[in-house]
């Protein structure tokens, strides 16, 4: 009788530990779902995929009148192997009249437009889901890459945004960069300390 009794016992302890075992492996795998969901394939690329559209929308907006309509760009979030399958990227595909090439072969003037471009696309986008406004704009720089034209056309597109900005601030060495804006401060350095006048 003894030994029935153990067998018995043994038989219970086993199924409760069968049932625990399932339900840990329950659990594991609703952990396992959550860290899919959360993962960089699961609601961080949905996220992703949903603000695609808006921010390819908005920098070529800019990108078009930075270019007289010559350049646009392309958000791509999935590239196809080598080995086979698909593999998650964010590729930005820029094209003009000869049409799309690496980013690499574009000039730097060229380059330096998609850039603010899509910078600007990114910052609305993220001001507008974040519910605030964007208000002012720092561009620091970056006019050397262009030629006459190209800086034409970027100080062209500064002032065509103005409107969505309480204030847009351009760092610049440049002097005729400088001489087409409406308001300026000038810093000159000299021997006992920076000077500030406001033109």
């Amino acid at each position: 009788m003894n030994g029935r009794k153990q067998q018995l016992l043994k038989r219970h302890r086993r199924n409760k530990r069968i049932a625990e075992l399932e339900a840990v492996n329950m659990e594991l795998g609703i952990y396992n779902q959550l860290r899919e969901a959360f993962g960089k394939k699961g609601l961080q690329a949905m996220i992703i995929e949903s603000a695609i559209p808006e921010v390819e929308a908005e920098a070529n907006r800019l990108l078009a009148r930075m270019s007289e309509g010559r350049m646009s760009l392309r958000l791509e979030t999935q590239r196809e192997k080598v080995t086979g399958g698909v593999a998650e990227t964010l590729d930005i595909i820029i094209s003009d009249e000869l049409g799309p090439r690496p980013y690499e072969m574009y000039s730097g003037g060229e380059a330096f437009r998609a850039n603010l471009a899509l910078r600007i696309a990114i910052s609305k986008l993220l001001a507008r889901r974040a519910g605030a406004q964007l208000q002012t704009l720092i561009i620091d720089e970056g006019f050397g890459s262009q030629d006459a034209q190209g800086r034409s056309l970027v100080v062209e597109a500064i002032n065509s945004i103005q409107e969505d900005f309480a204030r847009i601030i351009v760092i610049t060495h440049i002097e005729e960069i400088r001489d087409l804006f409406p308001a300026r401060i000038d810093v000159v350095k000299t021997p006992s300390g920076s000077r500030v006048s406001v033109a």
